[in-house]
């Protein structure tokens, strides 16, 4: 923005980029599990929960520039926006599922619901990815530009075969 490289309408390039970053940030802490365990590098998980903020960071800020730029915070405009556009309720569907994994994303949260309610509830995460490739479908298919979706798409559903995968080779007690 301070270089005046936003091209014609800056605001719409700042709301995708923000956006961008949030898919990127939640493609690398759903890549962490994997990676931890095919190196055996057992320091990535503590690595987990800070990208997985990134990922809330970037979504309020994408978020923000929308209610902002596009909205000038209007909720009136915003509220009939989602119901006219909805890619736009799926985004606000998935930042409302990250507020909640961000909000249970301390120790003593973690607690207060227990190891086992906490894992199902972060869980959602893929929920979420789901939630961010179908919003990125519905606000590309206007342009008929699936390129970059078809690669997010692929990569979340790599990742979360590879968890189903893992589970299903598990030995089951007797």
């Amino acid at each position: 923005a301070f270089a005046n490289q936003l091209g014609a309408n800056p605001a719409e390039a700042l709301i995708r980029s923000l956006g961008d970053w949030t898919i990127r940030f939640l493609v690398l802490v759903l890549l962490i599990t994997p990676l931890r365990t095919v190196t055996g590098w057992v320091a990535l998980a503590r690595l987990r929960r800070m990208v997985g903020l990134f990922v809330f960071f970037y979504a309020c800020m994408h978020l923000l520039a929308y209610a902002w730029f596009d909205m000038e915070f209007s909720v009136p405009a915003i509220v009939d926006d989602v119901i006219k556009r909805p890619f736009i309720l799926v985004g606000f569907l998935g930042w409302l599922l990250l507020l909640a994994l961000a909000a249970t994303s301390f120790n003593r949260a973690i607690r207060a619901l227990g190891a086992r309610r906490w894992q199902v509830l972060h869980r959602a995460v893929y929920g979420i990815a789901g939630l961010a490739v179908l919003h990125f479908f519905w606000m590309r298919s206007g342009k008929n530009d699936f390129a970059e979706v078809a690669v997010y798409a692929t990569i979340f559903a790599a990742l979360l075969g590879w968890r189903l995968w893992r589970r299903l080779a598990r030995p089951r007690p007797v």
